[in-house]
């Protein structure tokens, strides 16, 4: 049996039975750092093997991972945190498992995209999970802008180094949208700050270090903003000019901008920057 483990986000005391239970019977527990793993089985006195199999690995380690599994072998496969898979190491081994006709099963654990949402409070009858954006702003943008039409909440990781950085995208792209930032999920100085998009990005930049990993949750669109948006898609600009009118309007980089209309309309970048200035 190929298993797949969810662990704790932050407090171990979330482990549960279940996930105790298939740790001690696993022949090797396969994971992202030994050295993390190793923390969350000395807490519980697990005394199990470990080997390291993370994104950098994962892949040549793959037949033989099966070749284990179909001998015989119980293996329970960790990421440093939440559940394997997202925006973790694993979908590959687990797409190859069933390939193979072997069997896996999923143990559930915390998810920080579900506890996010909850302490976040915007509505989420429907919601986007996106991982992380782009770290360039203008790959940022372009992101955004094709997010902004879901019709849902959608929902971001991120470091707490690039957060101010990442926040102040999200003012540009969403000026009119609350957005709540949820960081240190189940430790002690678990926190959710909400506000405009604008102003949490002041807020936060206010606070100068942020510490801690955080999620990033923002309001899904009104019905004003869709009819407006997909208007806007069923016309598309004109000319050069209403094009970059709605670029700088969602906050796109200008050179950014100049690019990607440059290729659009067929003409010089360096037409379309001396338009744009």
């Amino acid at each position: 049996m190929l298993s797949l483990v969810g662990t704790p986000i932050g407090n171990l005391s979330d482990a549960s039975p279940r996930v105790l239970d298939t740790l001690r019977g696993a022949d090797v527990v396969l994971c992202e750092d030994t050295r993390v793993t190793s923390k969350l089985l000395a807490r519980f006195e697990i005394r199990v093997p470990l080997e390291r199999c993370d994104e950098n690995v994962i892949a040549s380690r793959v037949e033989s991972v099966l070749g284990r599994v179909a001998a015989g072998a119980r293996i329970a496969f960790v990421s440093d945190a939440g559940m394997p898979g997202v925006s973790d190491p694993g979908q590959r081994l687990v797409d190859a498992a069933l390939d193979e006709g072997l069997p896996i099963e999923v143990i559930p654990g915390p998810s920080a995209v579900t506890c996010a949402l909850v302490a976040s409070g915007l509505g989420m009858e429907h919601f986007f999970f996106e991982g992380f954006l782009p770290r360039k702003a203008g790959g940022r943008a372009r992101r955004l802008a094709e997010l902004a039409a879901i019709p849902g909440a959608l929902v971001f990781y991120e470091s707490p180094r690039r957060v101010v950085a990442t926040l102040d995208s999200l003012a540009e792209a969403f000026p009119a949208r609350r957005v709540a930032l949820v960081r240190e999920l189940t430790k002690l100085h678990e926190e959710c700050v909400r506000d405009v998009s604008g102003a949490l990005a002041e807020r936060i930049r206010e606070r100068g270090e942020v510490r801690g990993e955080c999620v990033i949750v923002v309001e899904g669109p009104s019905e004003a903003e869709l009819e407006g948006l997909r208007a806007a898609a069923a016309s598309g600009p004109a000319t050069i000019e209403e094009a970059i009118a709605e670029g700088l309007a969602v906050g796109e980089p200008k050179s950014a901008l100049a690019k990607r209309l440059a290729k659009q309309f067929g003409i010089p970048k360096s037409e379309v920057y001396d338009k744009l200035v």
